[in-house]
């Protein structure tokens, strides 16, 4: 037993009640199982009883439809329209009539034995044979419950319409049976007490039967037809006293369909044309055979999974008891407090822990306090060029929570004058309260620009503007800057008696030049400090005449790691930018233009070592093209020949960069193609193949494919449901399955959704 007995206890019962939890759960869904179970099989008997009817029904109809045709025979209608000539009956006409119903007998057991009572020769007609005295006829075939003379009365002498005498023994060439008998007087239109003809149609039970043979179980059922009046039509499986008993009983209701009496689930249904009432009743004990085996393996596995449930439970609550026990020793060792029996082991650790949280909100707050200074330290790496890729920039961004926008804008310098060479104590404190001062006026100016600052020394302030959230996408005007600065200025004066000098650079087009811009902007300021200028003076106005060219390091890096990444765009604004510095705003020798032009060439050959570029048959050619840049041509010749190869370069990593892609997104396809069927299979099962991140993969199939990955794996899956279903072969939960869902209900809203309708009536569409 562990040291701390009671939070083991705690977690064993946690998991027991987890563990009856789901039980309960699993008990209501057996019961609901046992319930759907039950009604399923009373739905297929309902439905096997209805079928039974219409079976014997069309049977029956077809019966009549013969006592029709007979009424339209001619020669029929001939002899029954004939008298008795010198007391001799017409026997050719007789025997041609027994010929020619012959073909009915063969062709319909329903039919196999009926015969035609001629009443103006006293004649019975059956198929093959005529009896010239009804009583040879009553002597191999008869009615057990009549006589004779009751025969006659009730069967030959009196005139039918589509009757049915009910279930009553009978006699045929000395075999019992039961029958039921349909009779019909002929012409169907004889209203009279007596007809010229009767057809009788006699129907053996056992051939009623035989059409309700599906209805009854091999190990037990009965079955039981009624007609309007409640007499027996067919009697299969139950007596006819324990079947007037049932319909006696007052607890049996015959209006339900279905309904347990007994042991038995009797099933009633009442024929809309005929009105004969159809029963068959099922041992309760086959109805529930299915049932039953869903309660013995539910009961067994429920068994089995609590056992080991138990199991498990106690091997969790030791093992999770484990660390909780070594972390509150160390708890007790690090803090110096003893368990004591006022708290228990929860109080204990949460008190600590709320310590450590406490202490962690302070850091936190510390973190916060110290922002500015992550902020102040990013803008120091932004103007000193130290970010070599867009990226890298954006996220650094981010990080130092700057609010500053990709957009183009302005680097300024802001010089508090007056100050210059001193540096005493009190000096320091004065510059630092007017640097305050002019970023609060900058703050408070309310102007639509957006301006980034930092200190730079102790009497200067380096602003980045750029436009507003609110005007993202509209360019800065110098005109706005100028305002902004002039403001500044007198307010400045006028409030604090501070001076300020502004040098301000030129525009640039994207964050990555603000380095240069700054550069720009101190250049500014040395020549407004070397020309004794004040307030804004801009780097345009300046004209630096220089003998060496610009090409700074960070330049050069900056340009190699963007023309790796492939940004054709940003490459060239690098070099645009670079060739503005060194022909706009110096005056280069011939001897310097040789040697800058030397630089960028040297540079574009350090790019040739890229994998990319030394697998591709371009590489040659690439590698030509730059030697051959002369320094000696025009200076617009060579910015375009630099750029048409920095595009070639460009065009060739990113191709192999797509080639990369396409290739992944096959195997992506591939995999899917492979695994569609699997249940499990999402964006993080296909991103550990393929070795990429999560994001990654969903980012890059969108990008090549223009579709969503989880769209196009749901695509796949309804392409190869829609196969299973014209195959038809499965039904649509198999097919739900096999293409991997495990619900048929999200299967079925799936389908609609990409093809427009459901499974059931695309399946139905296909077989027509």
């Amino acid at each position: 037993m562990p040291k701390y007995s009671r939070l083991f206890r705690r977690f064993l019962i946690s998991y027991i009640v987890i563990l009856i939890i789901p039980s309960i759960a699993g008990y209501m869904s057996y019961r609901t199982s046992i319930t759907v179970t039950q009604s399923i099989s009373i739905e297929n008997n309902v439905t096997q009883l209805q079928k039974s009817q219409e079976i014997l029904e069309r049977r029956m109809a077809e019966v009549e439809s013969f006592t029709r045709q007979l009424a339209l025979n001619q020669d029929l209608s001939v002899l029954l329209n004939e008298k008795l000539v010198d007391d001799k009956a017409n026997v050719y006409g007789v025997w041609k009539i027994t010929r020619d119903i012959k073909a009915y007998s063969q062709t319909n057991d329903f039919l196999k034995q009926f015969y035609i009572y001629l009443t103006n020769f006293n004649v019975v007609v059956t198929p093959g044979n005529a009896y010239f005295r009804p009583e040879h006829y009553y002597q191999t075939s008869h009615y057990s419950n009549l006589s004779l003379d009751e025969w006659k009365k009730t069967v030959l002498e009196k005139t039918h319409r589509s009757e049915i005498m009910p279930l009553s023994p009978f006699v045929n060439n000395g075999t019992q049976t039961s029958v039921i008998t349909f009779m019909q007087s002929l012409p169907l239109d004889s209203f009279s007490d007596s007809s010229p003809a009767t057809v009788v149609t006699i129907i053996d039970e056992q051939t009623i039967n035989s059409v309700l043979s599906g209805l009854r179980d091999p190990n037990g059922g009965w079955t039981h037809i009624s007609d309007a009046e409640g007499h027996t039509i067919s009697l299969q499986g139950i007596s006819q006293k324990e079947m007037d008993q049932l319909s006696a009983d007052s607890r049996f209701d015959k209006g339900k369909v279905s309904q347990f009496y007994a042991d038995d689930l009797v099933i009633r249904i009442q024929s809309k044309s005929t009105g004969w009432v159809y029963s068959t009743g099922i041992p309760k004990h086959v109805l529930m055979e299915n049932a039953n085996k869903i309660k013995y393996i539910t009961w067994s596995v429920t068994g089995v999974a609590l056992l080991i449930g138990l199991f498990v439970g106690f091997m969790l609550s030791y093992r999770n008891t484990a660390p909780i026990n070594r972390l509150l020793s160390v708890m007790k060792e690090q803090f110096g407090k003893e368990a004591t029996t006022e708290r228990n082991e929860y109080d204990f650790l949460q008190g600590n822990i709320s310590n450590i949280i406490t202490n962690n909100k302070r850091l936190e707050s510390e973190l916060n306090r110290q922002l500015p200074l992550i902020r102040d330290a990013f803008y120091k790496r932004l103007i000193a060029g130290e970010f070599q890729s867009r990226d890298e920039l954006i996220s650094a961004a981010a990080q130092a929570d700057t609010g500053l926008n990709m957009n183009a804008g302005y680097t300024g310098i802001l010089q508090i004058n007056g100050y210059s060479g001193m540096e005493s104590v009190e000096i320091l404190n004065e510059l630092n309260a007017a640097r305050l001062i002019l970023k609060q006026i900058l703050i408070d100016s309310g102007s639509h620009l957006h301006v980034h600052m930092t200190d730079l020394g102790s009497d200067r302030i380096v602003t980045l503007f750029t436009s507003g959230e609110k005007d993202e996408g509209e360019e800065v005007g110098k005109e706005d800057i100028e305002q902004l600065v002039a403001n500044l200025a007198n307010l400045a004066f006028t409030d604090y008696r501070i001076t300020i000098t502004a040098a301000l650079s030129d525009p640039f087009s994207s964050v990555m030049e603000i380095s240069r811009s700054y550069e720009q902007a101190r250049q500014t300021l040395e020549y407004a400090v070397y020309m004794n200028r004040k307030g804004i003076v801009w780097y345009s106005d300046t004209r630096v005449e220089s003998n060496t060219y610009y090409y700074p390091i960070d330049v050069e890096l900056r340009l190699i790691s963007t023309i790796r990444a492939g940004d054709v765009d940003e490459a060239e604004r690098i070099v645009k930018s670079m060739i503005e510095q060194n022909t706009e705003n110096r005056e280069l020798s011939v001897e310097m233009k040789h040697q800058f032009i030397g630089e960028v060439k040297g540079t574009l050959l350090k790019l040739l070592d890229q994998k990319a570029l030394m697998e591709s048959p371009m590489f040659e050619k690439i590698k030509n093209r730059i030697i051959s840049i002369q320094a000696t041509e025009a200076i617009e010749l060579i910015s375009r020949e630099i750029n048409e190869i920095i595009s070639a370069m460009c065009g060739l990593i990113t191709s192999k960069k797509n080639d990369a892609h396409i290739k992944t997104v096959k195997q992506i396809n591939e995999y899917i193609a492979e695994k569609y069927s699997d249940p499990d299979l999402n964006l993080y099962r296909i991103a550990e193949i393929v070795e990429r991140p999560e994001k990654y993969i969903s980012q890059l199939f969108k990008e090549v494919t223009g579709t969503n990955l989880s769209d196009h794996l749901e695509k796949v899956r309804m392409d190869h449901a829609a196969i299973l279903l014209k195959r038809n072969q499965y039904n649509v939960d198999e097919i739900a399955s096999h293409v991997g869902y495990n619900s048929s209900h999200s299967f079925r809203r799936a389908f609609k959704r990409v093809m427009g309708v459901s499974p059931s009536s695309f399946r139905q569409s296909a077989e027509e």
